[in-house]
């Protein structure tokens, strides 16, 4: 545990140094869009609910919003910037200060559009158009005063910031329910259109900095695994779910050549693709070389091994079946576990992920003298 930790905390740091010297540097805000594995509290304010104990456990000691023991990439993400944590756009308890940015994502959001049986119903759309209300809000402040500048971005700031985007799991994983893996591939493109078109909105605001994330490889979720990985046959060599990882992969592929067509659309923009498929995947396929003991297995469920989930019952939650009343529990030491509930990942897991997002040889185009400071970084 403290190896692992103390490893990833070094390239961090090391990061935040280099940065600190480079003037060129020019990301004075994030506006970030996505789902649950960016969500610092959007869904649990939008809907009105408390995210459980223990969630939250290993940092903030308290629920934050988000849907893990401690902090998301996004938050590592944050910190090697040296900006702060990311005010969620719903939240308005706690007199948010979003002069360096704002988080739109939310958990279980979906690139298309929300149904009515949809989990979310802040889809990016809506957060493409919540954004669009944040900003000219913001700049009807700004008009009225110098005593609004702490708190909301100003013009310059909307222009300059960086733009970052980690969606489309939950159109993947949501339509193995009711599709075939044909079917699902065949929708791909159509949901890669919606995509490109709240890109193509931003970047019609005056956005230039993107920033995405591509989908991480679904079939070695527990919550995956236990729905659609009962056969055997079904697996690949690590234990995870071929047909998800296949649709991820294309999606991947398809969203990696929607950046090149943007770039060449938009030659006065920087659309860094990030390859957060193959860092995860490399993770779970040597997690013991990162001091990880269980690659699959969730800590924070019910039903012990392989697996540790129970689909009906989340993080935290507590129910009675048959005149048993069972808890779904966090394990002792979640810093050994990559994944946190079945589902999403443990703080641990997201700081090695920021890690090797930070080195820059994980995006495409590499990162360029708009970054230098992680081309200064030797791994």
């Amino acid at each position: 545990m403290a190896s692992k930790n103390v490893f990833f905390q070094f390239v961090l740091l090391s990061i935040c140094l280099v940065m600190t010297n480079s003037a060129e540097f020019k990301y004075p805000a994030v506006f970030n869009f996505g789902d649950s594995n960016s969500d610092t509290g959007d869904l649990a304010a939008g809907l009105g609910f408390q995210v459980a104990p223990p969630n939250g456990q290993d940092y903030f000691k308290i629920p934050s919003g988000r849907f893990c023991d401690g902090r998301l990439t996004v938050d590592f993400l944050m910190d090697a910037m040296d900006l702060p944590f990311l005010n969620a756009y719903l939240d308005s308890v706690g007199l948010p200060n979003f002069r360096k940015g704002c988080n739109f994502a939310a958990a279980a959001a979906t690139i298309l559009p929300a149904s009515s049986s949809s989990l979310c119903p802040f889809s990016f759309g809506v957060q493409v158009s919540q954004f669009f209300r944040f900003k000219a809000r913001a700049l009807e402040l700004i008009a009225k005063g110098r005593k609004f500048d702490k708190y909301v971005p100003d013009e310059n700031i909307f222009e300059k910031g960086l733009y970052m985007f980690d969606i489309g799991q939950n159109d993947l994983a949501g339509a193995f329910y009711s599709k075939t893996l044909d079917q699902i591939l065949a929708s791909i493109p159509t949901i890669l259109l919606e995509l490109e078109k709240g890109i193509k909105n931003l970047y019609d605001q005056g956005a230039r900095y993107f920033w995405i994330h591509n989908t991480g490889p679904l079939g070695c979720l527990p919550q995956n695994i236990a729905k659609f990985g009962t056969d055997a046959s079904k697996l690949d060599e690590l234990g995870c779910v071929s047909s998800h990882n296949q649709a991820a992969k294309t999606f991947n592929l398809q969203l990696h050549a929607l950046c090149t067509k943007l770039q060449g659309q938009y030659p006065d923009s920087n659309v860094t693709y990030v390859d957060i498929f193959s860092i995860k995947s490399n993770l779970i396929a040597n997690f013991s070389r990162y001091g990880f003991e269980q690659p699959i297995m969730a800590c924070c469920g019910f039903g012990g091994p392989p697996l540790n989930y129970d689909s009906r019952l989340s993080c935290g939650e507590t129910k009675t079946f048959n005149g048993t009343t069972i808890t779904a529990q966090a394990c002792n030491d979640s810093s050994d576990y990559i994944s946190w509930d079945g589902i999403h990942y443990t703080e641990t897991a997201n700081q090695y992920v920021a890690s090797q997002i930070l080195t820059g040889k994980y995006s495409d185009p590499p990162f360029s003298d708009k970054m230098p400071f992680l081309l200064k970084l030797k791994f």
